[in-house]
């Protein structure tokens, strides 16, 4: 069985980026999508409905972490192995 998540989770940020992104990968980072913290609360909501979990989203440590998109499938990986 071949990992999902990563595909999932780049089609959840494809809906929010901005139109004219670079292309999105694992490495690109969330600001150079136009991925800001409205659009970023609105994936985190996506996710969490999709996956059953709750990703901490208050504390600045949660928004630092999430770099680029790596970062963000990272977290969601290992929310859902709890």
């Amino acid at each position: 069985m071949t990992d999902q998540l990563p595909t999932e989770i780049l089609a959840e940020i494809c809906k929010h980026a901005e139109p004219d992104a670079n292309p999105i990968t694992l490495e690109a980072k969330l600001t150079d999508l136009g991925i800001h913290s409205l659009a970023m609360a609105d994936i985190l909501f996506d996710l969490e409905t999709k996956y059953g979990i709750e990703i901490e989203t208050d504390t600045a440590d949660t928004w630092s972490n999430l770099q680029n998109v790596g970062s963000v499938v990272e977290a969601v990986r290992a929310l859902n192995e709890q």
